[in-house]
């Protein structure tokens, strides 16, 4: 993970005009922080403290801080479709994964592993303190060389009220408006996996190891660092088959009958639960090109702040055509 100092200039960059420099990030900059910069740490219970950011990448806060990445959508308002449900008939997870090794074998993707990634998200902030809710999108945008250094932008949709449902159920990536952006030096973006993975499986468990899953995985586990491996490389056809052989392999996982993402995506779905039962995670699977185009997490058990079925955050990948 960058050191604090690149971390700071990344935040500040997010939204310059809401943030003063010495000032605590605001949601829209933890969300850009978490989404784009992951540490691979592991998931911490959600008691007293609440995490905020992704599966990886992940910070606490108290009660009294600003939480971001919480997306709450009434289950009839999802963009081309509502969240995603096990209540379909729905194929098995070695079927799921099959046809989509068959379907990775076919279509094209990238020849070789890019050091570019571009992120659409769909997000939900809280201040805990005052409960004020928000809604925005984002567009995050990350290009990196090996000697760590690079370029990030970032685009976030005006902050809207959540009642307003309509607004959110056509929500869409924004296309104008303030574009921020800020350059890493070389040496300021680190990662375990600064080289290529192998497209082998042990070469892609390898790379997910370096981001800290752990011998003997769980699916939950293994997804957590599949989601820091994507927020970091667009990965080759053979080496998304690899992933979804690993998550597969683990056992745990569920099917989740075919449905849309919310850029209107046909996906299927595979959901796995975190161990203490808290959220789970659906990893959203291309029924056209067999790729990992998304990652959806959900609350499971309600707690003080966040109802059961809270969405966490949604991000896609792939989006090249869809937003611009």
């Amino acid at each position: 993970m960058p050191d604090n100092s690149s971390l700071g200039g990344m935040l500040r960059a997010a939204s310059p005009a809401r943030t003063a420099a010495d000032a605590k990030p605001d949601a829209a900059a933890l969300v850009a922080r978490d989404r784009i910069l992951n540490s691979g740490q592991p998931t911490h219970r959600r008691h007293r403290t609440v995490t905020i950011g992704w599966a990886s990448g992940l910070a606490l806060a108290t009660a009294s801080a600003l939480i971001a990445a919480v997306l709450i959508v009434p289950q009839t308002t999802a963009r081309a479709g509502a969240p995603l449900s096990s209540a379909a008939l729905a194929p098995s997870v070695a079927e799921i994964v099959d046809e989509a090794q068959a379907d990775l074998s076919m279509s094209s993707g990238p020849a070789a592993p890019q050091r570019f990634v571009r992120t659409a998200s769909w997000n939900f902030s809280v201040d805990a303190g005052t409960g004020e809710l928000r809604v925005f999108t984002q567009l995050s945008t990350i290009s990196w060389e090996p000697d760590g250094s690079g370029h990030v932008v970032l685009m976030n949709s005006p902050e809207r009220d959540p009642a307003d449902a309509e607004w959110y159920s056509h929500a869409e990536m924004p296309f104008s408006g303030d574009v921020e952006e800020f350059p890493m030096l070389p040496g300021e973006f680190v990662t375990p996996v600064m080289d290529p993975p192998a497209e082998s499986l042990a070469g892609m468990q390898e790379a997910l190891v370096a981001l800290e899953m752990p011998d003997d995985p769980s699916a939950f586990e293994v997804v957590t660092a599949v989601t820091t491996l994507l927020g970091q490389w667009t990965l080759t056809n053979a080496q998304h088959a690899a992933l979804l052989r690993i998550i597969e392999d683990a056992g745990g996982a569920e099917a989740v009958p075919a449905t849309h993402d919310r850029l209107g995506r046909a996906v299927d779905g595979l959901r796995v639960m975190s161990p203490d039962g808290a959220v789970s995670d659906v990893v959203l699977v291309s029924a056209d090109t067999g790729r990992i185009v998304g990652v959806e997490r959900t609350v499971v058990k309600a707690d003080s702040l966040l109802p059961a079925g809270a969405i966490l955050g949604s991000q896609l990948w792939d989006v090249e055509g869809l937003v611009e």
